[in-house]
């Protein structure tokens, strides 16, 4: 996992904190944080909840930097888990015990949050992953992330890995991707013609009461807030590191080529709200598993052929960043053994039992 000319990139991953015998989040995320803090030099914070925590790597330059990093943030918060009694795992939601309503951190913020929200907070115990690619300016940042609206569901069924709530199966494989869209500004952003615009709809929600600050825009690609980059939001957390990195992997070399696109004159296409809602519960719904929406015609596709559509597209991209090679194998063994939700059920299916599905999640997420 190489790199050619490629912007730099980083990803943020959350992950849920489960007791070692009910195999049910606990709220012992600040115990794993400060223990691990030492030695991950900052890369290590809590959520919105007690149950979760966040890892995150510095800018890297190749997928390799990135699964170094990852590794090593599981590898040293998984052995701290251990030592006090818990576990780790790496699930876009709980697979025991009852996850409504979790507890939350507490703060003069997430107070106006519970104020502001209300009921929303009850279904917060959801893990995701977050990649930042590195942009020139935030005006570039928006006018790509229009151009990569189309493709937010075709990258939700690679990592879809969230089936299980609040102790059953819900039917879908991304049940966190069904619960996100119910607040006021999450889900696929709209387009904008400039950063100008964007600050101007932000402020125009922020005065509207839907935020309680700029850092609560949860739109699945947004310029971060913090940081020069466009941030890619729209990925259920992955089971393993290494996914983590070969989906980053993807994700810049797409951006790269989308900004190439811009830097083109391709304009932004013109998606029906109502179109993009369909594809993202198709997507959510089966994974990788059925049918997607073809956004380009709005005909029902096979998943895998929308993705490799898309990987072909990007394909001069992933090779010169070296990586080409690594995510055409990742993406075989997908077909080969399922997406993270179907992993997840495999596990469920061997004795019938879901603390069977924790107990793999929490081998897997180390590893």
């Amino acid at each position: 996992m190489g790199t050619g000319n490629a912007p730099r990139f980083g990803v943020e991953e959350e992950f849920l904190v489960v007791d070692a015998q009910t195999r049910a989040p606990v709220p012992r995320a600040q115990e794993l944080i400060d223990a691990a803090k030492p030695r991950l030099d900052g890369r290590v914070s809590g959520e919105i909840t007690t149950w979760q925590l966040e890892t995150r790597t510095h800018p890297c330059t190749s997928a390799a930097e990135v699964l170094a990093q990852l590794r090593e943030a599981r590898t040293e918060v998984g052995k701290q888990a251990h030592e006090l009694g818990v576990r780790l795992i790496a699930s876009g939601s709980p697979v025991l015990g009852a996850a409504v309503p979790p507890p939350m951190t507490q703060g003069p913020r997430q107070t106006l949050g519970q104020q502001t929200f209300r009921g929303l907070h009850d279904e917060l115990a959801i893990c995701a992953l977050h990649v930042h690619v590195e942009m020139p300016d935030r005006d570039h940042a928006v006018r790509v992330s229009n151009l990569l609206r189309p493709y937010l569901p075709v990258l939700l069924t690679l990592t879809a890995n969230s089936p299980y709530w609040d102790g059953r199966d819900s039917g879908y494989a991304s049940w966190r991707t069904m619960t996100w869209p119910r607040w006021p500004v999450a889900g696929p952003p709209p387009e904008f013609a400039s950063a100008e615009h964007y600050d101007e709809v932000v402020g125009t929600l922020l005065a509207a009461g839907a935020l309680v600050d700029r850092g609560t825009v949860f739109w699945d690609v947004r310029p971060s807030a913090s940081h020069p980059t466009l941030e890619v939001r729209v990925a259920d957390v992955p089971i393993t590191a290494e996914e983590s990195a070969l989906y980053a992997a993807l994700v810049r070399a797409l951006v790269a080529h989308l900004s190439a696109r811009l830097d083109a004159g391709e304009a932004s296409p013109q998606i029906p709200g109502e179109l993009m809602r369909t594809a993202y519960w198709r997507a959510a719904r089966d994974g990788l598993c059925g049918d997607g929406v073809d956004l380009r015609t709005g005909v029902l596709t096979p998943a895998f052929a929308l993705l490799d559509r898309m990987v072909d597209e990007i394909g001069p991209v992933l090779d010169a960043n070296g990586d080409a090679g690594a995510v055409a194998g990742w993406l075989a063994s997908l077909r080969h053994g399922g997406i993270g939700a179907q992993r997840q059920r495999a596990a469920a299916r061997r004795n019938g039992r879901l603390a069977d599905v924790v107990d793999y999640l929490a081998e897997q997420t180390i590893a």
